[in-house]
């Protein structure tokens, strides 16, 4: 049985809130950014490698509100444990499982989300959780150098409509690298010049702040089109 702590009143006026939820993999920790008036939320986890501060998932935290979607960042409870490698995919999944009633306990349809080793697991586990649709952030495609080895079956087995927006220099898979898939299965959204993390260099033609306008730009249209 899931188990939710809540640490901080879940009042409007309040701009963000933590909940402690404990799963079958340990306990994890849901960061609110509620919208006054939410239609969808957006659950997203971080990386492998890195936690809720990456670039990417505070400016959609910051942006998204507005747009009548309420952002969970997620952090899995080997993170929150404090433990710096990531577990297997299994015991991931495990706590994205756990967490899961806390992301739909206030009602509105809950989208899936993460970067790099979150995405994959959002898109394991979408159709299986009622999930109404993902968003994958820097999808980790293939390791670096070795595009043999091919994740695109979990991507393209989320089963609900799918967003990868993804960094044009990204080591774990460029956009070209994408396979091409029936209409519908999901849509691609390139960073210029952006790496793993959607950095992106002094020299390129596209400052860092306009990087991440475009993402919670274009993520705000998708999410838009979701109703």
């Amino acid at each position: 049985m899931t188990h939710v702590t809540k640490e901080t009143p879940e009042t409007p006026e309040t701009p963000a809130a933590v909940e402690t939820v404990e799963t079958d993999a340990g306990p994890a920790r849901i960061t609110w950014h509620r919208a006054r008036k939410p239609r969808l939320v957006l659950a997203a986890s971080h990386g492998a490698g890195g936690g809720i501060e990456a670039r990417d998932l505070r400016a959609l935290a910051a942006a998204l509100p507005a747009h009548g979607v309420s952002v969970a960042l997620v952090e899995q409870p080997w993170r929150v444990a404090g433990k710096k490698l990531a577990p297997a995919p299994k015991t991931l999944d495990t706590g994205w499982r756990g967490i899961w009633p806390a992301l739909a306990a206030p009602g509105p349809p809950v989208i899936a989300g993460g970067r790099s080793a979150g995405a994959r697991v959002a898109c394991r586990t979408a159709r299986e959780l009622g999930a109404r649709a993902v968003l994958a952030l820097s999808f980790p495609l293939h390791p670096p150098g070795k595009p043999e080895k091919s994740r695109a079956d979990e991507l393209l087995g989320a089963g609900v409509p799918t967003l990868v927006v993804q960094g044009g220099n990204d080591p774990f898979g460029r956009p070209g690298e994408f396979p091409e898939a029936p209409e519908g299965t999901y849509d691609l959204v390139e960073v210029p010049y952006g790496d793993h993390g959607f950095a992106v260099p002094k020299r390129a033609e596209i400052t860092q702040e306009a990087a991440l306008e475009l993402i919670t730009g274009q993520v705000a249209k998708w999410v838009g089109s979701l109703g």
